[in-house]
């Protein structure tokens, strides 16, 4: 993708919640192209100049950065026409790298930075399916232990208050663990599904590999010596 299409991506998956602004994406894609986690794989036919001068020209979600979007977009228009052509600059498409596949692997099985920041929780559990299922176990129960957390310094903040909480200030700390208790019953699920699996599959892969064993009836009846197969009537020595 090239970084208008990356931010189109990030909003559909991650909605609102994710509002990179253009300021962010680009300078992050050339710290990633610099240290080889990404690199440059063609670029795309430079965008056709509208009546307006700026068709295509991705919106940022800021006025200011609309503007300044616009001002830039003209001067290259302006360029364009003084150099004979349509525009002065097609956009990079990028790919991943081996080396930034490693490093998104590391980032997704590192601990939060933050100290259990929840939307660094979220953004490694949205692309949790790349990780082995032990890791995406030790992930859980690493925010298990984070909420667990949570909640007891929340019970022992509430019993050690200097004075009596009005009903407002009340309804927040119930609301504050009430929340990381939910969480926690969700966690526990997500544990216990990832858990599940993990089992099923090594069941499946010892029957796989288990030595087949022989059953007694389908051993070879013995030579002809007068005896032979209690099933047909006859004694075996």
């Amino acid at each position: 993708m090239h970084g208008y299409d990356i931010r189109k991506s990030l909003r559909e998956d991650f909605g609102v919640l994710s509002n990179l602004s253009f300021g962010s994406l680009y300078p992050a894609l050339a710290r990633l192209e610099a240290s080889l986690a990404v690199r440059a794989v063609e670029s795309t036919p430079p965008l056709r100049r509208s009546r307006r001068g700026a068709e295509g020209m991705p919106l940022t979600g800021s006025l200011t950065g609309e503007r300044a979007a616009l001002v830039a977009a003209r001067a290259t228009a302006k360029a364009a026409i003084a150099l004979g052509g349509r525009s002065t600059r097609a956009r990079k498409v990028y790919e991943i790298t081996p080396h930034g596949e490693e490093i998104f692997e590391q980032l997704l099985q590192s601990a939060d930075e933050q100290g259990g920041d929840p939307r660094g929780f979220s953004l490694r559990l949205a692309f949790a399916r790349h990780l082995s299922p032990p890791a995406r176990v030790r992930l859980l129960e690493r925010r298990r232990g984070e909420l667990v957390d949570r909640l007891q310094r929340g019970e022992r903040s509430l019993a050690r208050r200097a004075r009596p909480m009005d009903e407002y200030e009340q309804s927040i700390a119930e609301h504050a663990q009430e929340t990381a208790a939910n969480d926690l019953t969700w966690i526990e699920r997500l544990l216990e599904r990832e858990r599940t699996a993990i089992a099923r599959t090594a069941r499946v892969a010892h029957r796989a590999t288990a030595a087949p064993t022989k059953d007694w009836n389908d051993a070879p009846l013995p030579a002809a010596t007068g005896a032979g197969d209690a099933r047909n009537g006859r004694q075996r020595p």
